[in-house]
């Protein structure tokens, strides 16, 4: 955290930190071990306590890389994905599963999509699932906009307010976003796990 912070104070005043907040976001997308959330978080923090850089421009950079990175995601398991499925044997239980997944993302898709933007591991197996099982692009796009963009504004508000709550000690601000973001990871992931397990009782008492 701390030699994100220096980064990110080190090219603060320059236009490249977009850029930086544009590839992390972008790789976060398929790959999240990049800490894409995190480095928004701190540039709210950072444009709290200087005004550098701007907080508008900030979540700009999130949204578009957060796009474009859930774009190659869902064309990786359109391009490999699909060809794979098409190719599991009937009968099978991955093949069964397949199609519960293709079935699942075509009744409640866009719920999906944008509520697994908020889990970092989560959004990565969304998009790269919602590609292998043919969702409709131009519907991915729809969705995964509104995602991106509440996703960005999310972030670095949450990273914004923290900067202002903490001042003087603008790490303080960063810890606080970041365990803040971890917190409603969890609570969301939990209230899946309930949701799943209320349905499981619900089939089991049929």
């Amino acid at each position: 955290m701390d030699a994100l912070l220096d980064l990110l104070r080190g090219t603060v005043t320059s236009p490249w930190v977009y850029l930086v907040i544009f590839g992390l976001t972008a790789i976060d997308a398929f790959f999240p071990a990049v800490p894409g959330e995190a480095a928004v978080i701190t540039a709210g923090v950072l444009s709290a306590s200087g005004g550098h850089p701007s907080l508008t421009l900030v979540i700009v950079s999130a949204a578009a890389g957060a796009l474009v990175g859930d774009h190659i995601s869902y064309a990786i398991g359109r391009g490999g994905g699909a060809h794979r499925l098409a190719r599991l044997p009937d009968g099978s239980r991955r093949r069964a599963s397949s199609e519960w997944a293709r079935r699942a993302v075509d009744r409640r898709g866009g719920i999906i999509l944008t509520t697994s933007r908020y889990v970092p591991g989560g959004r990565t197996a969304v998009t790269l699932t919602m590609g292998a099982v043919g969702y409709p692009r131009r519907s991915f796009l729809l969705y995964d906009s509104i995602a991106t963009i509440t996703w960005a504004l999310y972030c670095g508000l949450l990273g914004y307010f923290g900067g202002l709550a903490f001042e003087r000690d603008p790490v303080k601000g960063v810890l606080v976003g970041v365990g803040l973001s971890v917190l409603v990871t969890f609570g969301l992931e939990g209230l899946r796990w309930l949701r799943r397990r209320a349905h499981r009782r619900a089939a089991a008492r049929r």
